[in-house]
């Protein structure tokens, strides 16, 4: 059973309780009322394996065989058919060729071989308003605010907030930059305290969304869109379940854009009276002053009690969720590059099969290292680093190194100078005319 599927009974047994509606669980659930009303009958009769597809792992009756499909992507292929649509190609493979399959499985099979490409539908942007959510922990709002809080008493500081749709409940701090890092911190203080949301409905920046990189002079619209690797906060929310939903526009995540517009108003001003100067002191009257002030006045009740937030288990594990995660391979000698720096595996972690295999390293916001292979932690020591020689200062000459010959040439072993004839001596002896 997945993660997913843990969810869904939750849900289930809470509309089995009665704790909410079958309407609700199925918004919640993405299904219609009939399929949530078979659901709870089936998980009366079967327990709860009546959440888990009855076909799962096991290939399907419908399935059309991989010859088929390889000789009709063949057929396309020739310069016959070049330029042929799903629609049209599947009519033909029917008339000429007695490959009688649809058109949509047509389409797949060409957008995999390559043969034709999907086309991006284009949406005319409206905004319309949208009702709140029912229950509190459905859909949190999250995005950071980047203004002079403190109206230059002290350094540069950062809002990061997140406020239920439900309830306007607000929970937010004062970081002093708006990186991964501090977003996660935020992120594990929220967990902790109220549990897993059903959802977060962010803006696509950078910290939530790898972007694809494109040239300046290169047309979006007629190229299919890329799936880019999940950031490192994406990758934490899919690992604990939560779901990530991208804003098109600042209007919609207006909740939380009138709550900055609010805190730079009221917050600053309050602020300034109390003489905050410091990270410290803004983040005490925060907690102590305000977010009370906002809970007392601005949040609402929810149309529904029931809290969708759902509780941390043991699967959960927020230190290694809420990290930095890189792939590394182990070399020969058991050691792993990171950051210009090496880690030894211990000896007594290293098992079969993990040498020049790849290994998930996590760096944790204490900034330790946590290196797993598998589901199994291995024990990892940083390498000493050696020391590196010191350039001279400036001023002083470099030390030479003194000149040596090859090794094993002896060419100049008895060769003096001193001790030889002079130049006119040589010359008297070999019958020339003396030098004067």
């Amino acid at each position: 059973m997945t993660q997913a599927d843990r969810d869904r009974l939750v849900t289930l047994r809470k509309a089995k309780k009665r704790l909410i509606t079958q309407r609700q669980a199925a918004e919640e659930l993405g299904l219609s009322v009939r399929q949530v009303k078979r659901l709870i009958y089936a998980l009366k009769k079967r327990g709860d394996k009546a959440v888990v597809h009855g076909l799962r792992g096991k290939p399907s009756n419908q399935r059309i065989a991989k010859t088929v499909e390889e000789e009709a992507m063949q057929i396309l292929s020739a310069d016959l058919y070049k330029g042929f649509g799903p629609t049209l190609a599947s009519e033909y493979l029917a008339d000429k060729h007695d490959i009688e399959v649809s058109k949509e499985t047509v389409r797949q099979w060409m957008i995999r071989a390559k043969l034709w490409r999907a086309k991006e539908q284009k949406v005319k942007a409206v905004h319309v308003w949208r009702p709140r959510r029912s229950r509190f922990g459905e859909l949190v709002q999250w995005d950071t605010s980047e203004h002079d809080w403190l109206e230059g008493r002290g350094e540069k500081l950062y809002l990061i907030a997140m406020i239920d749709d439900a309830t306007s409940r607000l929970f937010a701090r004062f970081v002093r930059h708006d990186s991964t890092v501090e977003n996660m911190k935020l992120l594990c203080s929220y967990l902790e305290k109220f549990g897993r949301p059903l959802g977060f409905y962010t803006d696509k920046a950078s910290i939530f969304r790898t972007a694809e990189k494109r040239k300046r002079d290169e047309p979006g619209v007629d190229k299919d869109p890329v799936e880019m690797p999940p950031t490192q906060i994406g990758r934490a929310l899919q690992e604990l379940g939560i779901a990530w939903i991208p804003a098109h526009s600042p209007q919609a995540k207006g909740r939380v854009e009138r709550n900055f517009g609010t805190a730079q108003d009221r917050l600053v001003k309050g602020m300034r009276v109390a003489g905050v100067k410091t990270l410290e002191q803004a983040n005490q009257y925060l907690e102590e002053t305000y977010l009370v002030w906002w809970e007392r006045e601005l949040t609402v009740e929810p149309a529904h009690l029931d809290d969708a937030h759902r509780p941390l288990d043991k699967t959960h594990n927020l230190e290694a969720s809420l990290s930095h995660v890189e792939t590394r391979q182990v070399r020969n000698d058991y050691t792993i590059p990171l950051d210009a720096e090496l880690y030894q595996i211990e000896r007594q972690s290293v098992v079969s099969g993990l040498r020049k295999a790849h290994v998930r390293v996590e760096r944790r916001l204490d900034d330790s290292i946590a290196v797993r292979f598998g589901e199994r932690y291995l024990k990892v020591s940083r390498c000493p680093v050696a020391g590196k020689k010191q350039a001279p200062q400036p001023g002083q000459a470099s030390p030479r190194r003194p000149r040596s010959s090859k090794p094993g040439s002896e060419w100049g072993k008895d060769f003096d100078l001193k001790s030889g004839p002079k130049v006119w001596q040589a010359a008297q002896e070999s019958g020339r005319r003396k030098v004067i």
